[in-house]
Parts: structure tokens; sequence; C-alpha cells
């Protein structure tokens, strides 16, 4: 997706969705992240949606399930992910990192009747266990658009990373 053929605004179903509209869904979803509300960050979905994070060494056209992924969660996997990082069982995260996440660049793409595809650039700092680190990349979105606002359909995150580092782990949500 390049930014060629983005959009300041995008009509869905009738509806006109504006990049300001997307960019406060975007900045509301990363609040409640850094905040590990899990449940406000579940409610930013639409049921039947997926969440996906590629390997580093994803090529163009990547499928999770030809490719691996690091993450690759249908619907009840989001549920359950929700529910283990709740719990004192999400053992990584407990307790649960410092982070800080910056979103920038948002782009709005057109997609189908009812949703659209949505890019972002991303940098996630996470404190943990007297470690900093940094995880840079970009988001490829699709957002179901209905009168009651924006869902998540499909949440991607792309590394830009070469490789993880040592001792780096993708325990909270990226």
């Amino acid at each position: 997706m390049t930014a060629l053929g983005s959009h300041s605004a995008v009509v869905v179903g009738g509806r006109t969705v504006a990049r300001t509209e997307v960019e406060d869904f975007l900045y509301a979803e990363a609040d409640v992240l850094d905040a590990w509300d899990y449940d406000a960050w579940l409610a930013l979905f639409e049921a039947g949606a997926r969440y996906e994070i590629p390997t580093t060494d994803h090529q163009a056209g990547w499928s999770p399930h030809a490719s691996g992924s690091f993450v690759d969660d249908d619907w009840d996997l989001i549920k359950a992910r929700v529910k283990r990082l709740k719990s004192r069982k999400a053992h990584a995260e407990n307790p649960p990192s410092r982070t800080h996440r910056l979103v920038s660049n948002v782009r709005l793409f057109e997609n189908d009747a009812d949703s659209l595809r949505v890019s972002a650039a991303f940098v996630v700092h996470r404190a943990r266990d007297g470690q900093f680190d940094a995880y840079v990349g970009h988001y490829q979105h699709v957002l179901a658009v209905s009168d009651d606002g924006l869902r998540f359909r499909l949440r991607r995150s792309v590394l830009g990373h070469e490789s993880l580092g040592p001792g780096a782990r993708l325990s909270f949500i990226l």
C-alpha cells in the first residue's frame, strides 16, 4: 500500500469517514492498550475479526497460514488472548510491561461497501525487567464502518525489524 490512492476521507456505505475520525479511533486504541484495558480493546473489534502479526521475514503477498506468523488470531483466539492477559496466567506480563505508543502517517484507502483499509506507522516503546525496547512498523487494518462507528475487522501489525533481538518477546499487544 503506498500513499498514492490515499484519501483524507472515504465514503463507505453512504457514510463519509474522515481521516481525523480514523486517527481518533487509532489514538483511543493506543490509550486503552497503554492502560492495559483489554475489555475496552476487545470492544473495538467486530465479532469475527482477526488479529495478525507476520514474522519479520514475511514477503509481499504474505499469508499467515502459508508463511507463518507471530500472531494469527481468529475471533475466538482474540477473546482467549484478552482473557489470558487479564489473568495471572500471562506470566510473561505479570506484572504488565509499561508501554507508550505513537501512531502516525494514517492513510485511508477504499475497500468495499462496508469497510475501509487503513495504513499507519507505529512505534511501541516497552519497559520490562529493566530493559527498554522499541518496536517499529506499520499497521494494515481493515475497519468495519457502521452508523455506530468504526470497528476492527482485521488488525495487522507489520514489524519493520529484520529480526527481534535477544530477549524481545511479543507477550503484549503490538
